[in-house]
């Protein structure tokens, strides 16, 4: 089975799904409510005021690190005909702590203080929003990958 980094940053494929990785986090932030979601929209207005482009040269820099370390997920589901977004809602929590050790190994190493410290400052409760965006972004690389066969 061809790895999910080879799929989705074939060079055709790939401004596509970087389209859609914003899409998954703009709902995902859209989505929540409360206090935390007041923190959350907060942090997320600040990273986008860095720069304009900066969400997007973020995922781009970090989709071949993200689909790396969802193929070993991406490659189960497969091997056990199971739909993906099935496969990891039973996983979620892996998935999330894969993710995350990326983005934490990144945020010690951020050189703009205001996303570090964004960053920081929501990171004790990252995991169950990551876990919460499992649904959206196994959806996401489900439609993604669709179109290529099991090899």
């Amino acid at each position: 089975m061809k790895p999910l980094p080879a799929i989705l940053t074939e060079p055709e494929r790939r401004p596509k799904v970087l389209d859609d990785c914003i899409e998954v986090l703009d709902a995902e932030v859209d989505s929540k409510s409360g206090l935390t979601g007041i923190a959350i929209k907060g942090a997320y207005a600040v990273v986008k005021a860095v720069k304009p482009g900066f969400v997007r040269a973020a995922f781009s820099d970090m989709l071949e690190d993200f689909s790396a370390r969802l193929d070993p997920f991406f490659q189960e589901a497969r091997a056990t005909s199971q739909p993906l977004p099935t496969f990891l809602a039973s996983r979620a929590g892996e998935a999330a702590d894969a993710l995350l050790g990326i983005t934490d190994e990144r945020a010690t190493r951020a050189k703009n203080m205001s996303v570090k410290k964004a960053y920081d400052k929501l990171r004790p409760t990252a995991k169950k929003h990551v876990e919460a965006a499992i649904p959206r972004v196994s959806q996401m690389i489900e439609k993604n990958t669709a179109d290529v066969a099991d090899e």
